[in-house]
């Protein structure tokens, strides 16, 4: 996608959010790699981004150098330097505070098991990162050792990140990720919830795979929420039991 469109799609994406009641006032941002892959087009700090214009948008380095625009990059740009840095197949990353999937991560219940077929496929498991300062380098490091589990993680207290090859995957799988919050809340109401199966796990998984449906390069690491799993993903360990985590099932240890 040339520049002008980009710019054109990269609004469009914002001012999506703003109406579905994703973001409000100066929350989130977005970012999506230019067509040289060196260069990022990512909304600046401050500014509302449901009317947020064309001309508004920065571009920037892999590091968040400005190299064009009148604006400051986005204070949170940490995250998709992470992201772009971690996961080459990552062309796109939308940060936003999607209500239902933010309260939910609130009171301690998860998304990563496979409650919907259709989530299952589409998402894989979304992962809660332990909490972290917002705009400080402590998000970056809380957030690596999530970066390679999934397409679309809620960080704790704060909001959700969204992957994607494009701008467009990026934010359907916002999307899919706050419609599968609004059906597992609206479900607890009612009475208790049963993940699926593990055979049907496994039956979403090898469809995924024969449809080419993108999954993240190491998505079972931190998640023993599926396919046989011990019933949710590991519960905001901090920064050590991670990386302990990560080490021993590694090795097959744990």
């Amino acid at each position: 996608m040339r520049e002008p469109e980009l710019r054109q799609f990269l609004v469009e994406i914002c001012h999506r959010m703003y109406r579905q009641g994703y973001i409000a006032a100066g929350d989130g941002n977005v970012s999506a790699k230019m067509d040289d892959g060196e260069r990022v087009l990512v909304t600046p700090t401050g500014l509302h981004k449901g009317f947020i214009k064309q001309e508004d948008l920065v571009i920037v380095d892999l590091h968040g150098k400005l190299l064009r625009g009148t604006r400051k990059p986005s204070s949170e740009f940490l995250m998709h330097e992470l992201a772009y840095a971690e996961r080459p197949d990552v062309g796109a990353v939308v940060h936003s505070h999607p209500p239902i999937t933010v309260a939910l991560a609130l009171a301690g219940v998860s998304l990563a098991q496979c409650i919907l077929s259709e989530t299952c496929l589409v998402l894989g498991a979304i992962l809660v990162a332990p909490y972290s300062t917002p705009t400080t380098d402590e998000v970056p490091r809380v957030l690596k050792p999530y970066m390679r589990q999934t397409n679309a993680m809620v960080m704790d207290r704060h909001g959700a990140i969204t992957l994607g090859r494009n701008l467009d995957e990026a934010y359907n799988r916002l999307e899919a990720m706050e419609h599968a919050a609004k059906i597992t809340h609206a479900a607890r109401v009612l009475g208790p919830v049963a993940p699926l199966p593990p055979h049907e796990v496994d039956k979403l998984q090898l469809l995924a795979k024969q449809l080419g449906i993108p999954r993240a390069p190491d998505p079972c690491t931190l998640c023993n929420a599926c396919p046989n799993g011990t019933g949710g993903p590991i519960a905001n360990p901090g920064d050590d039991a991670i990386v302990d985590v990560v080490v021993r099932r590694l090795r097959g240890e744990a």
